[in-house]
């Protein structure tokens, strides 16, 4: 069995998702919910330094989960907010505002 891996780094929160590429049914899954910070009407900011801790933590869970089929993960997908941009400090590598 191939098992692949999907990164939703979404609006309300980040998931992971495992799927049995075999028969496509979902073998792993885990979800966090992401802080929100609404600095203007319409708009919506969240922390990178957040985003990239639960797309960590959801992937730890969902290898956990896998147990042994850990080590059958084939590829792993990533999607996330189109618009959304980070900008970072180049010389100490820490992000210099929201997302």
């Amino acid at each position: 069995m191939a098992v692949l891996v999907a990164i939703d780094a979404g609006t309300t929160g980040v998931r992971a998702v495992a799927f049995d590429s075999t028969n496509d049914r979902i073998v792993a899954m885990a979800y966090r919910e992401l802080t929100q910070f609404f600095p203007r009407s319409g708009w919506v900011e969240h922390n990178p330094d957040e985003i990239w801790r639960l797309v960590q933590e959801t992937l730890r869970e969902t290898a956990d989960k896998l147990g042994d089929l850990a080590g059958q993960v084939a590829g792993i997908g990533i999607t996330n907010q189109r618009e959304t941009v980070v900008a970072w400090d180049r010389r100490t590598g820490k992000v210099a505002y929201n997302a």
